[in-house]
């Protein structure tokens, strides 16, 4: 069925004779102007029987623009440009479909500028050009006094985005983001807000910002001090434009919103150079965006500056200073265990030393390193790269984290050959470290010939200055005995909270850390597959401090509360015997002592897991 033009519905229905529509024919001929604009013109029909013949024409419902009452979010639903060039005015939006008023709604160019621009399913509905237009500067005009509405830094200055080598697609891109942050008149909601919430990110310390797509806004949350803290929300409609600054900086693929993506880029904020690694996941409200905030100078960082004590860093240099070996440091997700490692290799980095590194991502470029990025897609993990690596003459070799055995055997076999290898392990202590060897499958004469030391490490929050004592309560005497300090402090620091750090009472992190050194009797222990209250007990008698000792003794210092560190810290307590003949602390399990020989007959518990070497045992250690 041939479809009906606007004129002759309008015949059809009698609104306009046959005369008047071949003269208004005419005269629009070499006019740019729409036929039922100039019908209205010239009055020769009404607006409303005008609207009921296009709406048939067109099948496509009419927005009367003038009706239309704005808000803040609304302005943020197209940006101006796009708008004014598609005669497109948005009107409302969900999670799947952005409806709009177009002067042109059968125009699937246009159409289909504006989904690819948005994401979106695009529900285009007419409007008169005239009317458009006028609701759009009306729109855009209060444009400037909306943007109060939205948290934005003060003072966007002094931050420079740097792409780098591989970010050759959008160069441009960052280099128009700078020129807008430049020219903060011109600066669009979502350029200014990624470069508000990395500034103040920076300014608070964070290690990570959070951008969390809701239903009915975005949420922005900063990780300071290992906690997460709410910092802003944002319009739901400002969700994937702020999503898609992000993707521009770390040269992802804008287009892609169904998959996750990885990427990263840096930014110098007066003077200091920030790396961030982002990630991206596809939620039911939209892309979460995460970025990690990894600071330059992490790496270069001291053994004193990290918190590990004086005797701790004297045994660790010994340790680096061995020609073959493996050092392996444990604890949980961001405990601190990379910025360990890269400190390290910053003690042996010397160009007579060749260090090659394989990590997934690279978390710090250092100078002097020769660092390798896990790529499984391409054939290129963990295992497959480490074999690579022991071809290219490498004297020290820094594994990322083991994960599986195969991982394990090559690294521990290397530290058997000549080559000294540090890596990782997410296990809750140094001695658990052993016990998850064995559970991958790594024979336990190849984990006690193969690995020198085991570093257990956490971070724990550090009072503020601002924090106040008082006399220690019952309750608190009690816990802290319970939790192996013998003498209780005799003064209680609290947190208080001041402003400067957000009421929290903490101001940064400290590290705790345990050392398990190997000695020929964990070896021992390890070839038969001894388990863990054994292995702790030999490792107490050679002189080992746990970790929680080490935190009750910040505690004691007025370093931090005992609640952060039972926030942090698993408190192990050993059921132990003593032997009658060298004292020695003993599992109930062994049959008899390994120290003396004595056959186990009448042992007794009287011995605490802290308690310390007397002299003549000392000695005959």
């Amino acid at each position: 069925m041939k479809k009906k033009r606007l004129g002759e519905v309008l015949c059809e229905r009698g609104n306009i004779s046959a005369a008047d529509l071949a003269k208004v024919l005419e005269e629009q001929q070499g006019k740019v102007i729409r036929l039922g604009e100039l019908l209205l013109q010239r009055k020769l029909v009404s607006k409303n029987d005008l609207i009921a013949a296009l709406t048939e024409v067109s099948n496509i419902q009419y927005v009367d623009c003038q009706r239309l009452s704005f808000t803040p979010e609304m302005v943020f639903l197209l940006p101006q440009a796009l708008a004014k060039r598609c005669l497109a005015l948005p009107v409302e939006s969900d999670e799947k479909t952005l409806t709009v008023a177009m002067a042109e709604p059968q125009n699937l160019h246009l159409v289909d500028e504006l989904r690819f621009q948005k994401g979106l399913k695009i529900l285009p509905k007419f409007a008169f050009q005239s009317e458009v237009l006028a609701a759009l500067e009306r729109l855009y005009g209060t444009h400037e006094g909306w943007h109060s509405e939205i948290r934005l830094a003060d003072d966007t200055t002094g931050m420079e985005f740097i792409s780098s080598s591989a970010q050759e697609r959008n160069v441009e891109a960052m280099r128009e983001m700078q020129m807008e942050l430049q020219q903060k008149s011109k600066t669009t909601p979502a350029v200014h807000l990624v470069a508000a919430m990395i500034k103040a990110a920076v300014a608070k310390k964070a290690s990570d910002i959070h951008i969390e797509p809701q239903q009915s806004e975005t949420a922005v949350r900063f990780r300071v001090d290992g906690i997460l803290r709410d910092f802003q929300r944002i319009p739901r409609a400002l969700q994937h434009s702020v999503a898609s600054r992000v993707k521009i900086l770390s040269d992802m693929n804008i287009a892609e919103r169904r998959a996750p993506q990885d990427g990263r880029f840096l930014v110098k904020i007066g003077g200091r150079r920030v790396d961030l690694r982002v990630s991206t996941l596809p939620t039911q409200y939209g892309e979460k965006v995460v970025l990690r905030l990894l600071e330059g100078e992490s790496p270069l960082k001291d053994f004193s500056e990290l918190g590990i004590p004086k005797e701790m860093s004297l045994t660790m240099r010994e340790i680096l200073k061995l020609p073959q070996g493996m050092l392996l440091v444990t604890g949980p997700t961001g405990s601190g265990k990379s910025t360990t490692l890269y400190s390290c290799l910053n003690q042996i980095r010397r160009p007579a030393v060749n260090i090659v590194t394989v990590e997934d991502p690279v978390e710090y470029m250092v100078p002097g390193l020769n660092q390798v990025q896990v790529n499984v897609k391409a054939g290129l993990t963990f295992a497959s790269c480490l074999r690579s690596v022991l071809r290219q003459d490498p004297d020290v070799v820094m594994v990322g984290e083991i994960r599986d055995i195969e991982t394990a055997e090559i690294a521990l076999k290397a530290a058997q050959t000549g080559h000294f290898v540090l890596s990782t392990l997410h296990t809750n202590d140094s001695i658990s470290a052993v016990t998850r060897l064995l559970d991958l499958g790594v024979p336990g004469y190849q984990i006690g010939s193969g690995i020198s030391a085991i570093i257990g490490q956490r971070l724990i929050r550090r009072l503020c200055s601002c924090r106040y004592s008082a006399a220690p309560t019952q309750e608190y005497i009690g816990t802290v005995t319970a939790a192996g300090i013998v003498d209780p402090p005799e003064v209680l620091h609290v947190a208080n909270g001041c402003e400067a750090r957000d009421f929290t009472g903490y101001r940064g992190r400290i590290g705790i850390y345990e050392m398990l050194r190997l000695n020929d009797a964990l070896r021992q222990s390890m070839r038969s597959e001894n388990h863990n209250d054994q292995m702790r007990i030999l490792a107490r008698n050679s002189g080992m401090k746990f970790m929680q000792e080490y935190a009750l003794d910040l505690v004691r210092d007025g370093l931090t509360t005992l609640e952060e560190v039972q926030r942090v810290v698993a408190f192990n307590h050993i059921s132990s015997e003593a032997c009658e003949s060298c004292a020695r602390e003993l599992s109930p399990t062994f049959a008899f002592c390994p120290f003396c020989g004595l056959k186990r007959h009448s042992w007794h518990l009287q011995m605490p897991a802290h308690r310390a070497l007397t002299k003549r045992e000392a000695v005959n250690e």
